[in-house]
């Protein structure tokens, strides 16, 4: 049997899903067999039976996710020293963010960009990396005005106060932290960009510009065209109907993010009308609804949809 990894996952469209039932002994990432509702869930759930050289990092660009999202997903693993035979979830199944599902949606809350197309009723969707603390990546619409390969880099002031050493312009290279290709937005001074640093993926590191690891870039660079709109969001919080089904997905707090960064745990925080939105989206069927689980899963925030419906 072909052990996990020894391959590149697909860049290819997602397949939808109902369900996240799928065979654990296979210890394969795996598309499970199911129909899903267009637009609600993609992706696929997956497990991966690492070596002793394996570490998050490597893992999560392995298959295409972000470096935080896989630590959320297994709390109890060492990222540096997850050991040998250890099985792990990978968690490549999303329900999609409450935006208009046209162009690049880009959802903060869970540091995770979906890309629309006419075409299909589904998206396309990679890790990312978005602003730090004080460096936050704005919300809203805009759209991409510009497309560069190799371009150059300029650092704003804000980075030469930190770094005074900088040059005034980074030429296409080794040492620019665009990478290869760039996607200009209509905010001036940010933009979707490659990464000479990939382990920034799926982390809050940046100036507030949104990095993608160099493949991922040059695979949307590829479709999207100027004039795409972009939209901004910030939805830690996920819920959907799939089939009979209503599915909760709740990501860390940016808090969290950095204490998981730091620790690898976080301290739990209470959500602020998670009540009101479970009792929307259940609408008529709120009696279906299992409190119990719905608290669980706010408490693990494990960024992976589960069923909260009876």
């Amino acid at each position: 049997m072909r052990r996990p990894g020894q391959h590149e996952p697909s860049k290819g469209l997602p397949k939808l899903l109902v369900g996240t039932t799928c065979l654990l002994a296979t210890l394969l990432v795996l598309p499970c067999a199911a129909i899903g509702n267009p637009g609600q869930l993609i992706g696929t759930i997956g497990f991966y039976l690492t070596d002793a050289n394996d570490t998050f990092i490597d893992i999560a660009r392995r298959f295409d996710v972000g470096y935080v999202e896989l630590r959320a997903a297994n709390p109890d693993v060492d990222p540096w020293l997850p050991g040998d035979g250890r099985v792990i979830t990978i968690p490549t199944i999303h329900l999609v963010p409450d935006a208009p599902h046209d162009g690049i949606v880009i959802n903060l809350g869970e540091l995770r960009l979906y890309y629309f197309t006419e075409k299909s009723a589904s998206a396309s969707s990679y890790p990312i990396g978005i602003g730090q603390e004080g460096h936050d990546t704005p919300r809203g619409t805009t759209r991409v005005v510009d497309k560069v390969i190799k371009p150059t880099w300029f650092p704003p002031p804000s980075i030469h106060q930190e770094k005074p050493e900088l040059p005034a312009a980074i030429p296409p290279g080794p040492d620019n932290p665009l990478g290869d290709y760039a996607l200009y937005l209509g905010w001036p001074g940010y933009l979707l960009h490659g990464t000479n640093k990939p382990a920034g993926v799926g982390r809050r590191v940046s100036h507030g510009c949104i990095r993608l690891y160099p493949e991922d870039i040059a695979s949307l660079f590829q479709h999207v065209a100027v004039g795409t709109p972009v939209t901004v969001v910030n939805q830690p919080i996920k819920l959907g109907w799939v089939g009979n089904d209503l599915l909760l997905e709740v990501h860390p707090s940016p808090a969290q993010v950095d204490e998981i960064e730091a620790s690898g745990t976080f301290t739990p925080e209470a959500i602020d009308g998670l009540d009101r939105l479970v009792r929307t989206a259940a609408g008529p069927k709120v009696d279906r609804v299992d409190w119990d689980r719905v608290l669980e899963i706010a408490k693990e925030r494990s960024g992976m949809p589960e069923r909260i419906t009876r």
